[in-house]
Order: C-alpha cells, then sequence, then structure tokens
C-alpha cells in the first residue's frame, strides 16, 4: 500500500502579547514542544520546514532554526504562501514521507507580530496590494475582504448579525483554552457597536495580532508503535488556486477552497457530513462563512443562519473553530492557520477538555492565503 503519513507531534506556545519572545525563541519553543510530545529528540528529524517572519526577516529562516536548535536535516525548505502557508508545510511534508525521502519532518511557524511589530505590521499588510490597481486607491486587507461580505450582504445572503454570532461563539471557545490570546467574553451588540473597519466588517469582525507559535511534525505511520500519543492519519489534502488580487479573482463567491475542499475529501473518500468538526481559516467573520458556503459544507445563504443557531458551538451540529479561531485565540502570521491544524489534532485525540467535541473521528483543517487566493484543505482521522 505504500506509506502513509500521520501526524505525531503538535505544539503551540502561549498567544498574545510576550515581550520576552522573539521570532527565533517561538520558534524554538514549538519545535521542542512538539518533538516532546512525539517522544523524538532533535536528532531523530531528517526534515525540516519552515514559513517566513514579518517581524524578522530571514534569507533562510530554516537553516537559522536549525544552527538554533542543533538539528541538520537532510531537508530543509522554507514556504511562503501567505495565510495558507501552515497547511503546505503539512502537505509537503507528507509528500517527503511518502515519497521515503524523510521519516520525521518538522513544521514550524511563528512570529512576534504584536511586540516586535507594533504600528508596522499595518504597513506591511498594506503592501498586499496590487501595486498598480490597488494601493493607489487606498485598498486595505480589511477592505479587500470587505468587499466578498458586500456581494453577500447585497443578496441577502449575510447580515450582521450573522457575522456577530460567528465572533460571539469563537470568543466563547477561546475562554475554554489556556493559552488564547482574548478571553474576555463579547456579546452580539459588543459585535455590532464595535467600530467600522471596511463596510461591513467591525473592529471585532476581525482577527487579531498577536505573537506566538506553532509546530507540527510529521512522520511514516510505521513509527506510529513508538510515539506516546494517538497517531492521527493525514486521509486527505487538497489545494485550490485562482488568483493572488482580488481584482482579478474571478468570482467573488465561490474561490479556490471549493477545489481544495473537494480533492482532500475525495482523497479520503469521504462526504461532507462525515466531517466531525472544522477548523478553518477565519481573518475575519465574513470569511469563515463564505469559505464554508464555498466549500460545501453549506448551500447559498445558509451558513449565517446556522452561525446564529448556535450550530458551530462545540455542543452543536457542526463545531467550528473550537479554540476561537484566529478572532479569538491569536493570529501570528503563518501560525494562525497552523493553530487550526493543532487543534484539530488534538479534538481527534480527545484532549481538548472543555472545549472536546464529543465522539470527533474526523476533523478538516483548513489554511486561505492572500484575499482568498490560495487555500489548503486538510482531512484527518484516527489511525
Amino acid at each position: 500500500m505504500g506509506i502513509k503519513a500521520i501526524v505525531s507531534g503538535v505544539h503551540d506556545t502561549q498567544v498574545g502579547a510576550l515581550p520576552e519572545s522573539t521570532c527565533m525563541s517561538l520558534h524554538a519553543d514549538a519545535s521542542l514542544g512538539a518533538l516532546a510530545d512525539a517522544g523524538l529528540k532533535v536528532s531523530d528529524i531528517d526534515g525540516l520546514l519552515t514559513a517566513y517572519s514579518f517581524a524578522s526577516p530571514q534569507l533562510m529562516l530554516g537553516g537559522v532554526l536549525g544552527e538554533y536548535i542543533g538539528l541538520q536535516p537532510k531537508v530543509n525548505a522554507s514556504i511562503a504562501m501567505g495565510g495558507m502557508t501552515g497547511g503546505l508545510l503539512v502537505r509537503h511534508a507528507a509528500s517527503l514521507v511518502k515519497a521515503g525521502i524523510c521519516r520525521h519532518v518538522l513544521c514550524v511557524t511563528g512570529d512576534n507580530r504584536l511586540t516586535g511589530m507594533g504600528d508596522k505590521v499595518q504597513a506591511a499588510l498594506a503592501d498586499v496590494g496590487h501595486p498598480q490597481y490597488e494601493q493607489p486607491y487606498g485598498m486595505s486587507v480589511p477592505a479587500a475582504f470587505a468587499m466578498a461580505a458586500q456581494v453577500y450582504f447585497h443578496e441577502g445572503w449575510l447580515n450582521g448579525d450573522h457575522l456577530a454570532a460567528v465572533a460571539v461563539n469563537q470568543r466563547t471557545n477561546a475562554a475554554l483554552h489556556p493559552q488564547s490570546h482574548m478571553k474576555k467574553p463579547i456579546t452580539m451588540d459588543d459585535v455590532r457597536k464595535s467600530k467600522l473597519i471596511a463596510s461591513p466588517l467591525r473592529m471585532l469582525d476581525c482577527c487579531l495580532v498577536s505573537d506566538g507559535g506553532a509546530a507540527v511534525i510529521v512522520s511514516a505511520s510505521e513509527t506510529a508503535r513508538d510515539r506516546p500519543k494517538r497517531a492521527i492519519e493525514l486521509l486527505g489534502i487538497g489545494e485550490g488556486h485562482t488568483h493572488e488580487h482580488i481584482f482579478a479573482a474571478p468570482s467573488l463567491v465561490d474561490f479556490g477552497c471549493k477545489q481544495s475542499a473537494a480533492d482532500a475529501l475525495a482523497e479520503a473518500g469521504l462526504k461532507h457530513q462525515d466531517v466531525d468538526c472544522a477548523h478553518i481559516y477565519d481573518c475575519f467573520t465574513s470569511t469563515l462563512l463564505i469559505t464554508l458556503e464555498s466549500m460545501g459544507f453549506y448551500g447559498r445563504g445558509e451558513a449565517g443562519p446556522a452561525a446564529l443557531a448556535g450550530e458551530f458551538a462545540i455542543g452543536g451540529r457542526f463545531p467550528v473553530n473550537t479554540n476561537g479561531g484566529l478572532l479569538s485565540y491569536g493570529s501570528s502570521g503563518a501560525a494562525g492557520g497552523m493553530f487550526h491544524v493543532v487543534e484539530a489534532v488534538r479534538q481527534l485525540r480527545g484532549e481538548c477538555g472543555p472545549r472536546q467535541v464529543k465522539d470527533a473521528e474526523v476533523a478538516l483543517a483548513h489554511t486561505l492565503g492572500g484575499i482568498f487566493s490560495g487555500h489548503c484543505s486538510i482531512i484527518m482521522g484516527r489511525a
């Protein structure tokens, strides 16, 4: 049957304002935590995949981390694809393992964007728009995502109450996680009255800026018997890419996640209804709802009412972002998406305590880069 890929170890650091941290300390903490979780030594790792850092740009981030923790892998590479990068690291690690090139691949993300960059974060994100057709007209990241939300509002598929329900649900979930950035309870009215950022998106519809790191170790399935934790199998992974800049998007209602989810489910041999919990990139409340519909988990105009009805709650029909997501758990560059992968693994292991989804056997982790530009969907199951 060939080699299968499993997740053998995961770790995420404390998330929030961590003034004592650096980009590299967060990478090291996440890496060593994942190694301990998998019962592995640094010398057991033969593949290293990293993302990128805004706070501490490096020519070869993986090389810097290798010398920092004493790792000399036979494969070392960095990938920069925005918020989808965490998922891509896992996908490429699985490919290395399945090809027999590596047995244990360490995938690491992290940044100290909050305390290491301050207001420079906004300047960096302002450069995302196309230099000729978007930047001169004041396009911002929130404004670009708001364009898709405006289509949904215009068609009557979403409204402010739907968005507020997402924000409140995820803050409720984050309050149950000891490491989350934001635990302070919020109400629907708090969301509705928060500062307008880019209509219809308000402050509490937007993800956080955080310090934090996360790491995942992908291993050959034959090593599972030697690991201390339950192995989680990577059942199916898909990608979807439709554009880079929002002005060139072929659609404002269907995106590459439609293809990435379809391919991941097909490879896993599963259907939408087989997924017990979903951990989906949520840079904005509207992004989550639009992605769910584009992926086919809900029909057009159904995701918002589902959020309002409580379906996404931990005890609901379809639990979503049980750690609080980027909106409340935290968002630390590429680690924002990797937090979703870590939470999916922990749900399948049954390690989530008060936020545990009952009988979770299949989970989806989804990462998104750019302005709905690139997508990576990962279906996981108990090995």
